[in-house]
């Protein structure tokens, strides 16, 4: 089984221009099927972290892979609530249990997030393309653009939860990257310094996503791509303020990718997982 999830790593790290396939050499391969094992072994609350701020807005990267993965887990017997700050708090609590956690300081923050666990409990954590924390104690965009004052601090979870944590990350600047800290040196990025039990890098995290969802289908025998529709889930986002966190247009797409690279992603795991059945 790891091989097939070294396959579908490489999947998943296509079209890369951030170094995240360079980045795969000081990871242990098999990271899909890791990730994809502690979501099977620990049913119960997952408490999802998602929405990159972009301007006065989120980006579509992160949003549409966490989505797909709430449907799943649900599928799954798990109670996922996403946890994330307006705007696209305000966008999600339609049509999916989500918990708001104020943009607030980091101390002051941590009082909530404490709360919080205290009263949910949480099985596992898991993030989606969130901002991760730096040295500095600041948030920064793929840019260097100071987000500190717009960015929930949803990290606080992997410091605060007795739980195993999972993120997924495409840049360096995400939470989980910590992990990779110290293979970062030279990269055009400011490092995030939190760090997670399993960490799933992709060139887009939503194709991270689909990849770890590949590996839960295999591993259970069921098409869990059935569950959701990435097209559907973009147009709704995209009709809700989202925007490309590349491109910054309000047209479907995912880090600078029009959205049937993933469409193609998700046909490429389909294929292996067929084959290998």
């Amino acid at each position: 089984m790891k091989t097939l999830s070294e396959q579908i790593e490489s999947i998943i790290l296509q079209h890369g221009t951030r170094g995240m396939d360079r980045l795969r050499n000081s990871l242990t391969g098999g990271y899909c099927q890791r990730a994809a094992e502690l979501l099977l072994a620990h049913k119960g609350v997952v408490l999802m972290g998602t929405g990159f701020p972009v301007s006065d807005s989120f980006e579509s990267d992160g949003p549409i892979g966490a989505i797909a993965m709430y449907r799943v887990l649900l599928h799954l017997g798990h109670q996922p609530i996403v946890v994330c700050a307006p705007p696209i708090a305000d966008v999600l609590a339609r049509s999916f249990l989500t918990y708001p956690l104020p943009i607030d300081s980091w101390e002051a923050s941590r009082k909530i997030v404490g709360r919080i666990v205290a009263e949910l409990n949480p099985s596992l954590v898991m993030s989606i393309e969130r901002a991760g924390r730096t040295a500095d104690g600041r948030y920064y965009n793929m840019h260097g653009g100071d987000i500190t004052d717009k960015t929930a601090k949803f990290d606080l979870f992997f410091h605060e939860c007795d739980c195993p944590t999972i993120a997924f990350g495409d840049g360096g600047n995400e939470i989980g990257m910590g992990n990779l800290r110290h293979a970062m040196d030279g990269m055009q990025i400011i490092p995030s310094e939190t760090t997670c039990d399993e960490l799933v890098i992709s060139t887009v995290s939503n194709w991270g996503v689909y990849g770890v969802v590949a590996m839960l289908g295999y591993l259970i025998k069921q098409d869990l791509f059935a569950l959701f529709d990435p097209r559907e889930i973009a147009d709704y986002l995209f009709a809700n303020g989202c925007v490309d966190g590349v491109t910054m247009l309000k047209e479907p797409g995912e880090d600078g990718f029009p959205l049937e690279s993933g469409l193609e992603i998700i046909a490429q795991l389909k294929s292996l997982i067929r084959n290998r059945v």
